[in-house]
């Protein structure tokens, strides 16, 4: 699999002084729900008061970086869940508990030995141009992916399986495996026409980013880079067309600035809050807040000297992090409970391993062999026989180096710059020096692309069949020294890691593989490829007096976006009685409207100097 081109065009950034100085201008002259991201933010907020009288477009509040919106290249959270809402799988996720359910496909068989899977397709499926939906729209999109590696760059491992496809008929689709699988081989992979995509020259390079032609509940209808993302409804979906006309994304680079939106009807939806911001929304007429439980880990990933997969090591990475025993006493050395307290006010729980609480079948017990709680003790201990001494200063040293490890953190994330204090006063005490280098995250995606790293955090959301993220830790997936040719999730390698792998993909009981995956988890707890840190709840809120009828996932203690699936925004309806406010967008603004008018130049002029585009931890699918 090949990793697309992390580096992207990155905006000016002035100096910090000449941004303070324009905004504190607007913020002189506005009250602080007026904040603009850029210009066109500027220019968006104006419109967003017309606009929201229509009560069935759905406005969402982002920051989210698209890399593209070409299902077969994208890998950030933002284009990749709205991918999900334009095109339907040959199997999907179930909203309540994630299991495989209905997609493209009303009904599926495998045979006894699990290598040949039968799929049957609705009767009169149809594309959003009318066009018929034909089993032959599946076969030539899995056969892109299968044929050009490019085209497997965000599902490729899913059809590495694949020996051949057959369409005998217009419904009937056979996927012949090369060994027995146990995940459902329709899951996860969206579906593309085949009347429209074969027509294009290069596929690859296909940015799919307006008037797009698909078989979900939403379409993309155009793109703005940085400005909005709007999606209408398809009332050709199978499903039938949602409640509302569409979605319209309003990018706001400053969080604090989709609260304000919120709070003026600006905006209908946030999500990504931190507990402060949730607790400052909480009790606001108009305005209903939820945390829900995610799909989603957060890490710091270890730099075990990177190495592509001939095995030729590349990239600045510590020595010392190539010593298990280094490792293992850094995870020992962290705090993982209490930080999360700090940095998250609470909101999440420990983790155990990369396969969040979501879903318990796969996800390491709390209670395993394997984990172990902080104990700085234990950490000294093993630092101590693996030969590393306390230096004058108390920082340890070995055959003259210093055990010294870099942590990148993104400077526009407190949860990591204020993380790792914390981590950095932790370590000092068991003789590790930590250098917390904080930078903006396209220079911490670009160094991470070719290993020039010790220690980052990081984050990944996890499907609820666990093979995808089981797949992105094998020795094959590593990229080459320039970030090309493969998807890693910690660019670690085992050999008894893939070994098991193979095993659990092709193990059809499910208690069977369930022990097979917790045996790998715990393979890569005990190796510390990484440090998981929790499983963040998912903070969101909505403005209630205008919409309801959203749909969790899973049904239980959900959450609304960045699902596994399109469950969140399908059922969303205006709810009846629409308050006159509400329904203007004013709630109570019109001053501030006028203020606006009369500062909108000079926003927009300091806002355009912060303008960027981000690609943090948070963004990774």
């Amino acid at each position: 699999m090949v990793v697309p081109p992390r580096t992207s065009p990155r905006s000016w950034r002035a100096p910090a002084g000449i941004v303070a100085a324009g905004l504190a201008a607007c913020l002189a002259l506005v009250p602080a729900s007026a904040s603009f991201a850029n210009p066109a933010q500027a220019q968006g907020v104006a419109a967003e008061a017309s606009d929201a009288a229509d009560p069935s477009i759905f406005r969402i509040a982002t920051a989210g970086f698209v890399d593209t919106f070409n299902p077969f290249i994208s890998i950030y959270l933002t284009p990749t869940n709205i991918i999900r809402y334009m095109y339907e799988s040959l199997v999907q996720n179930a909203s309540e508990d994630g299991e495989p359910t209905a997609g493209l496909a009303e009904d599926w068989e495998s045979s006894e030995d699990g290598t040949e899977w039968t799929f049957t397709l609705h009767e009169g499926l149809e594309w959003s141009d009318g066009e018929p939906i034909t089993s032959e729209d599946p076969k030539w999109t899995y056969e892109q992916m299968m044929q050009d590696p490019v085209l497997g760059t965000a599902n490729g491992s899913l059809v590495s399986n694949f020996e051949s496809l057959e369409a005998p008929d217009e419904r009937t689709l056979v996927i012949h495996l090369k060994s027995p699988q146990a995940s459902n081989p329709g899951l996860e992979i969206p579906v593309v026409p085949k009347h429209v995509w074969s027509e294009i020259d290069d596929i690859a390079e296909y940015p799919n980013d307006a008037d797009v032609v698909g078989s979900g509940p939403y379409l993309l209808k155009s793109y703005s880079a940085n400005q909005s993302i709007e999606l209408v409804a398809n009332p050709k979906f199978w499903r039938g067309g949602p409640k509302i006309d569409g979605i319209q994304y309003i990018y706001y680079t400053n969080p604090d600035a989709q609260i304000q939106a919120l709070r003026a009807g600006e905006v209908d939806f946030v999500t990504g809050l931190t507990s402060t911001q949730m607790e400052a929304l909480e009790g606001t007429e108009g305005i209903t807040t939820h945390a829900g439980q995610g799909r989603r880990f957060t890490s710091i990933s270890i730099n075990p000297g990177s190495e592509t997969p001939d095995g030729v090591a590349y990239g600045t990475g510590s020595a010392a992090l190539k010593e298990v025993e280094v490792r293992q006493a850094l995870r020992l050395g962290i705090d993982v409970e209490t930080l999360m307290n700090q940095v998250l006010d609470g909101q999440g729980t420990v983790a155990t391993s990369f396969i969040p609480a979501a879903f318990p079948t796969w996800h390491l017990p709390d209670d395993d062999e394997a984990i172990v709680s902080y104990d700085p003790d234990a950490a000294t201990a093993l630092l101590d026989g693996a030969g590393w001494v306390p230096g004058a200063d108390g920082i340890r040293e070995k055959d003259g180096q210093r055990l010294t490890i870099r942590l990148l953190a993104d400077a526009e994330d407190i949860t990591e710059t204020d993380g790792a204090e914390y981590i950095a006063g932790w370590l000092k005490e068991i003789g590790v020096e930590i250098d917390v280098e904080a930078t903006d995250s396209d220079t911490i995606d670009a160094r991470t692309s070719v290993g020039d790293y010790d220690m980052y955090f990081s984050g990944w959301s996890v499907n609820p069949d666990p093979d995808y993220q089981l797949g992105i830790n094998l020795c094959s997936t590593r990229p080459d020294a320039e970030g090309n040719g493969g998807t890693s999730q910690d660019a670690w390698c085992n050999p008894e890691f893939d070994r098991l792998y193979a095993e659990q993909h092709s193990e059809l009981d499910v208690d069977k593989r369930a022990e097979l995956v917790h045996e790998m988890l715990r393979l890569h707890y005990t190796d510390v490829a990484q440090i998981t840190l929790w499983y963040g709840k998912s903070l969101e809120a909505y403005r209630s007096d205008r919409f309801d009828g959203f749909t969790l996932m899973p049904e239980q203690d959900g959450i609304i976006a960045n699902q596994a699936g399109y469950w969140g925004y399908l059922t969303v309806e205006p709810v009846a009685e629409v308050s006159d406010a509400a329904a203007t967008g004013d709630g109570g603004m019109t001053g501030v409207w006028i203020g606006i008018g009369a500062v909108v130049v000079l926003g927009a002029v300091a806002a355009i100097l912060i303008v960027r585009r981000r690609k943090s931890a948070d963004e990774r699918e």
